[in-house]
């Protein structure tokens, strides 16, 4: 008696339904999806940017470095803010006589003293500070400010300024 289906033909049946042209592979899909995933986890967290308020027009410049995240301080129009807390009223500060903002100043002590790497022996200062103005403010204000935050041991100021290409001039 001769079988209708050996051991041999339901395999390769079961092969045949197995591998339908129309049948997705998921294992392969979901690899696929996973270094997807951890690709953009990865690009994703090396992304530092200013925040970019609608209040301020960034000079322009063609700088190369881009901004590192460090305490923010931001200058609009109205208000002198320290990582978005207003500290004192622009027309204040401009009206001020001498060099350092008194409550600028009392509000940048408050930061941390941290210890200066490769500086001499017992050497502090509060790190780096980012000054974001409106290119509009006048010299002489972002030259208090930048006084005031010398005279609270800041140790790096930086200006921050909206990027543009090195060919286009105005």
């Amino acid at each position: 008696m001769i079988r209708a289906h050996t051991l041999r033909t339901q395999r390769m049946e079961r092969r045949r339904k197995r591998n339908k042209p129309g049948a997705l592979s998921l294992t392969s899909l979901m690899d696929i999806f996973t270094i997807l995933v951890f690709f953009l986890l990865v690009n994703s967290s090396q992304v530092e940017v200013l925040p970019n308020p609608r209040a301020l027009s960034l000079p322009e410049s063609v700088a190369v470095q881009g901004p590192r995240q460090n305490l923010l301080l931001m200058v609009t129009r109205d208000d002198i803010l320290v990582n978005n807390e207003p500290v004192m009223r622009v027309e204040d500060a401009s009206n001020t006589s001498g060099n350092v903002l008194a409550p600028l100043k009392s509000r940048l002590m408050q930061e941390p003293l941290l210890e200066v790497v490769g500086g001499a022996a017992g050497a502090v200062s509060r790190g780096e500070i980012n000054i974001m103005a409106d290119k509009e403010t006048p010299y002489q204000l972002v030259k208090k400010i930048m006084a005031t935050c010398t005279d609270a041991r800041f140790a790096k100021i930086s200006l921050a300024v909206a990027h543009r290409e090195a060919g286009s001039g105005s």
